[in-house]
């Protein structure tokens, strides 16, 4: 049940959030997540700043998404039982995030609410995907 305060959450559990460029509606998304999946957000929001400070930020299809001026590189989608990381380019990065997609190119790195976080790995992939081509949607 959503609050006025709280957006609504769709069937899979994803914040429902108005598209829009910059921080602000990303912000947005990560402060909808439920439950402990906010905090996997806003670590995942932060990584991505560290590593790169000039990133392009938007939400669409109520997805937040992470770019640079060439295209995108990574976004984050929240299901019921976990935190959906998708690299845009994730088949060329070394090692390849472990779930394979439909979408040629794509890999996704699922993180559930039980699973060990490696933060290292992760600040890895987004180093080397930043170096890719980026993806126009």
């Amino acid at each position: 049940m959503s609050t006025p305060d709280k957006p609504k959450l769709l069937s899979s559990g994803n914040p429902q959030i108005p598209k829009g460029d910059g921080n602000e509606p990303v912000q947005a998304y990560i402060s909808a997540m439920p439950e402990w999946k906010t905090d996997i957000g806003r670590r995942i929001d932060d990584i991505v700043g560290q590593v790169f400070p000039d990133v392009r930020k938007a939400v669409k299809w109520n997805t937040p998404l992470y770019g640079k001026d060439d295209g995108w590189f990574l976004a984050m989608y929240c299901y019921k039982k976990y935190v959906q990381i998708t690299f845009m380019q994730g088949t060329s990065l070394t090692p390849v995030p472990p779930v394979s997609s439909k979408t040629q190119g794509t890999r996704y790195l699922n993180i559930h609410e039980d699973d060990a976080f490696d933060e290292p790995q992760l600040t890895d992939w987004i180093k080397q995907a930043i170096g890719l081509p980026g993806v126009k949607l």
